[in-house]
């Protein structure tokens, strides 16, 4: 992460997210100049925050859908994954599995719903998970910029910028 042009950023970030925030501010369009808020959905839903200079603001890390879906199954005696992954249009459900599949999306929604201001920020999801939550968060969030490659993205403009310095 030493060579990653990014301010603010910590020794101990992860390559993956500073890859990201590489690619979001090289590639995002942000004539307004909002900050990106970067929620890449893999094993951990990594938030990310910076602002358009390219200066890490900070960021969250939550259990990501399956990471939640595995913890309630080995931490509960009487849970189990749900077989398939259909996201139930109901708030509130009687079958068991789709209970389980109902609250971890709305952890995962709902703290994207509640980090995100459309006025100040563009939100932008990547990651593994990222089709199937992103679908989720457009029922209540317009405008989302899905970029499922974003990290390879990022390790791409790096690589190519790096290659021009040697």
């Amino acid at each position: 992460t030493k060579n990653i042009p990014l301010s603010n950023l910590p020794d101990y970030f992860g390559i993956d997210r500073a890859l990201a925030c590489l690619a979001a501010l090289k590639t995002i369009e942000n004539p307004l100049k909002k900050d990106l808020l970067i929620a890449d959905f893999g094993t951990i839903l990594s938030i990310t925050k910076l602002n358009s200079n390219g200066s890490i603001l900070g960021g969250q890390l939550i259990p990501g859908f399956l990471t939640q879906l595995k913890s309630m199954e080995q931490n509960t005696k009487n849970l189990k994954m749900p077989k398939k992954y259909e996201i139930p249009t109901k708030d509130f459900l009687i079958n068991t599995e789709e209970a389980i599949l109902k609250g971890v999306i709305n952890s995962l929604t709902g703290v994207i719903k509640s980090s995100f201001n459309p006025q100040k920020d563009i939100l932008i999801t990547c990651g593994g998970d990222s089709q199937f939550l992103t679908k989720s968060l457009e029922t209540n969030i317009k405008n989302i910029i899905y970029a499922p490659n974003l990290v390879m993205e990022g390790l791409i403009i790096h690589h190519l910028s790096f290659k021009k310095l040697i």
